[in-house]
């Protein structure tokens, strides 16, 4: 029930993504730039990944959500709803084309490698409060404008990368909060 539940997830958040970036004309620019962001992809996982007491469980439910949440983003490029004159050859053409070009490749392969392992960070948050993956979650979101800057790809408008950083600045404090008071409560030491 666990996998059925993440994959239905996954495929709304990654339909809803798409259908968010298309909508720019209507909703400005900041809807294309906010549906472009890559961490929260990295959330997606994370937070499937919170939801389990086994590690390995948790990585493959992040593998799963993620994976799901690409077909869902590129299925609906392709769906009735972003196409007015669909047939199934069109989807099915559409669908090989948009994976196998462009940066789509590198993004498959880069998601099909963090989902599990943002599944697995987060369980390591729920069961030992690691260090490690706060700030692996807190640094996504903090850091991917200056990642994206130094490779070229930060687009305006530049409001939505600082929600982003202030959002990050937010999670930061929250895990920090959630780690002092694991300590407090004389719960085990977090992993480094």
């Amino acid at each position: 029930m666990a996998y059925l539940v993440v994959t239905l997830i996954g495929l709304a958040f990654g339909a809803a993504d798409q259908y968010l970036g298309s909508r720019s004309i209507v909703l400005g620019p900041w809807a294309s730039t906010a549906a472009q962001m890559s961490a929260p992809w990295l959330l997606l996982a994370f937070s499937v990944g919170i939801t389990q007491q086994r590690a390995r469980r948790a990585a493959v439910l992040g593998l799963v959500v993620t994976a799901s949440a690409l077909f869902g983003y590129f299925a609906m490029t392709y769906s009735p709803v972003e196409i007015r004159i669909w047939t199934f050859h069109r989807f099915t053409s559409g669908m090989v084309a948009v994976t196998t070009t462009g940066y789509n490749p590198a993004y498959i392969a880069a998601g099909l490698v963090t989902g599990p392992v943002f599944g697995w960070l987060g369980h390591r948050w729920r069961v030992r409060r690691s260090l490690i993956s706060a700030a692996l979650v807190a640094g996504a979101l903090c850091l991917e404008p200056l990642a994206r800057w130094v490779t070229g790809q930060l687009w305006p408008p530049a409001p939505v990368w600082t929600v982003e950083v202030a959002l990050g600045a937010v999670v930061a404090a929250v895990f920090a909060y959630a780690i002092i008071a694991w300590r407090r409560d004389g719960a085990a030491v977090p992993d480094p």
